[in-house]
């Protein structure tokens, strides 16, 4: 009797189907490895190039090849205006920084210095003017030229406080009373009359009185 029954026993466990379960292979082959790659487009995402040094040119040329919003401009000196020209102008700052994730459609704004200008330590700053002196051509003072009294005339010569001093035939007229034997004239009336008129300063006659505009020259009008 035992052995009718270990012999059947036997048969069932030959017997048994050793096929894994249908669906548990595919769970298993749809849950990923921990060590399965980032996904390709985490691994893509753009970043803002380093574009601070260059022209604006090529800068504005390096932000578009990663994004394609728009590349703004600004003065990096808060009084300073762009000019419509503005390409080899120099980047001093740049936003967003470099090395910042951005997207296609992201804007960049470049704060740019006319070539040959230094950057300022932080955008919006003021450019002063050069302390450099400036040497302004000097206007050389004009040189006063002699007018000749005229000759042959004789008479008292209309003066206070002098004797008109006689000329014979070809002299000159002269007065005393102005001091160091120089020409005295009371007034333009007198100059004009003796022909020395106009008088300018340093010239025998002269005197502030007779120079009503304080150009240095008398009796000119």
């Amino acid at each position: 009797m035992f052995g009718a029954v270990g012999a059947v026993a036997l048969l069932l466990t030959g017997c048994e189907d050793t096929a894994p379960k249908k669906g548990t292979d595919a769970k298993a082959s749809s849950v990923p490895s921990a060590s399965a790659p980032a996904s390709a487009s985490a691994s893509a995402q753009p970043v803002m190039p380093a574009v601070v040094g260059l022209k604006f040119a090529a800068a504005e040329a390096e932000v578009k090849k990663v994004v394609t919003g728009k590349v703004e401009t600004r003065a990096a000196y808060a009084n300073v205006t762009l000019t419509a020209d503005r390409s080899q102008w120099d980047v001093c700052f740049q936003t967003p920084a470099a090395g910042s994730a951005v997207t296609a459609t992201s804007t960049a704004e470049l704060s740019i210095v006319a070539a040959g200008t230094p950057c300022p330590d932080k955008a919006g700053a003021t450019l002063r003017p050069s302390k450099a002196p400036t040497t302004a051509a000097k206007t050389p003072a004009p040189t006063p030229t002699p007018t000749k009294p005229k000759t042959g005339s004789t008479g008292t010569g209309g003066t206070t406080g002098g004797t008109g001093g006689t000329g014979g035939t070809g002299g000159t007229t002269s007065t005393t009373g102005g001091g160091g034997g120089s020409a005295y004239y009371k007034n333009c009336d007198a100059a004009k009359a003796a022909g020395a008129a106009p008088i300018r300063r340093g010239q025998p006659g002269y005197r502030d009185a007779l120079d009503r505009d304080k150009d240095g020259i008398a009796c000119d009008k």
